[in-house]
């Protein structure tokens, strides 16, 4: 009596579910269709395994009740493909033939349970509650890390970390889309990841697309999906980004990346709020928040031609500037505190600690790759260092030498005065760029330099930044 209690007051805090019934035999749909409707499910059945993949494509269920035996395609390889698709519905898998091998391969795919036939009504039922109780409970922990602070994973107390966090902050709590601008490896998925978990959306998906990572004929149909048979390969009808970020956050990284072909078609989609899927004519209403990331200057980029200056406007709503490590040195402590423990259990090392020398001249470093590259700096010195306490002599080995060129000290042993004079050099220049937000106009001028006489000086110290060729001015 009391576990009849239990399910009955798990089954109303999850409401009125939809279920995906997935089996090649009509008693046994009939069977569990008519079990879950009394419970007061919404159900939804398919036969074979290529009709279920379409099913949990085209449509969301909150959990799918599977058969391993299906004709077509078995329901190891459905919920293999839909996890490859990024379907992530919750799936229970079903098997009159199960044995533990079939249950580790349906958990190692992400499946979460597995029911042996024939099945059991109760415990049908309460596996089901139970799930659909894990999938509530992980919404709620989502939300309670919004409340609990947003940007908790922008690690640093500099007043510019303190500034970005706050930043977030407002930007988490409207619906405008968010333009993040920073060079390679400063965090700016971090700052798309917290501005969704941020706001009101955390509960819904956070997809995610490289632009640059996409060939171009392919990137129409990862954003908008296909029908099946829209071109060759398409064998299946496939929801594409939009259509799996609705109701959350769709973070376009590398933006400036986006074929111009690409940029008037995903100008339209966030103008109107709908799509038609590669191959279809039916259009599909989405209600998407949009986080868009780039190094690359966009400003340029639009002088130039090579980026939608309509695009740019309704993308640049909220700017959020990530800025680069060497901006924020006193960051850098911080930062190795968090990374060496966890470098040291990913690579079965003894916790080793970091004497405060050889901390100061990491902090020195001048970081062209910011935090991921101080991140991977300190995964060597893990797995380099042999004793459990990280000295000077073991920074100096793992970077080569070169720790301690930074604008508090340009004298280095060993190099002429010339080599010296250009490292710093190098360093004004990066830095002007970087106050700058690349524009190469501004810096020129901060610096005193004609502009034409910049883009020769910043050739000369071999730095360089995306766009360029079409930035330069000519001869």
């Amino acid at each position: 009596m009391r576990g009849e209690r239990a399910l009955s007051h798990t089954l109303t805090l999850v409401g009125r579910a939809s279920i995906l019934v997935v089996d090649d035999e009509p008693n046994i749909v009939r069977t569990i269709r008519s079990a879950l409707k009394v419970e007061g499910y919404d159900v939804d059945s398919a036969v074979d395994g290529p009709s279920a993949l379409d099913r949990m494509g085209s449509r969301a269920h909150d959990l799918v009740l599977m058969d391993v035996q299906l004709p077509g395609l078995d329901g190891l390889a459905v919920l293999e493909r839909a996890r490859a698709q990024g379907i992530d519905t919750p799936v229970i898998v079903m098997s009159g033939h199960g044995t533990i091998e079939t249950a580790v391969s349906a958990t190692r795919l992400g499946a979460q349970d597995f029911l042996e036939k024939p099945l059991s009504t109760d415990k049908l039922l309460l596996t089901i509650a139970n799930t659909l109780e894990l999938v509530r409970l992980s919404a709620e922990n989502k939300k309670l890390r919004r409340l609990t602070g947003v940007g908790s994973g922008l690690l640093g107390d500099s007043s510019t970390m303190r500034e970005l966090r706050e930043r977030v902050r407002l930007a988490a709590n409207a619906n405008a889309t968010v333009l993040v601008t920073g060079e390679r490896g400063t965090g700016k998925e971090l700052v798309a990841r917290a501005v969704h978990e941020g706001s009101k959306r955390a509960q819904g998906p956070l997809e995610k697309l490289n632009c640059a990572a996409v060939p171009a004929e392919l990137i129409e149909s990862e954003l908008f999906g296909h029908e099946a048979g829209s071109f060759t390969g398409a064998a299946r009808l496939r929801r594409g980004k939009f259509e799996r970020a609705h109701g959350g956050t769709l973070f376009l990284d590398e933006v400036g990346d986006m074929p111009a072909a690409m940029q008037a078609k995903l100008l339209r989609v966030l103008q109107e709020g709908e799509l038609e899927r590669v191959g279809g004519h039916e259009v599909h209403k989405v209600n998407v928040r949009i986080v868009a990331a780039t190094n690359r200057d966009l400003v340029s980029d639009v002088s130039t031609g090579r980026f939608r200056a309509d695009l740019y406007d309704r993308l640049n709503v909220l700017n959020i500037h990530v800025p680069p490590l060497r901006m924020r040195r006193e960051d850098v402590p911080l930062l190795v505190s968090a990374f060496l423990p966890a470098s040291c259990e990913a690579n079965d090392r003894s916790l080793k600690s970091i004497q405060p020398s050889a901390m100061t001249l990491l902090a020195k470093q001048s970081f062209a790759g910011n935090v991921r590259e101080l991140k991977n700096l300190v995964e060597r010195l893990v797995i380099l260092t042999t004793h459990d306490v990280i000295d000077e002599h073991d920074v100096r080995a793992v970077t080569g030498g070169s720790a301690g060129a930074s604008a508090d000290g340009y004298y280095r042993p060993g190099l002429s005065l010339r080599e010296m004079t250009e490292s710093a050099e190098r360093d004004f220049v990066q830095r002007a760029l970087d106050h700058h937000k690349g524009n190469a106009t501004h810096a020129a001028r901060d610096l005193g330099l004609e502009r034409s006489h910049f883009y020769k000086k910043m050739r000369a110290l071999g730095i360089r930044r995306s766009g360029d060729d079409e930035d330069e001015p000519s001869e």
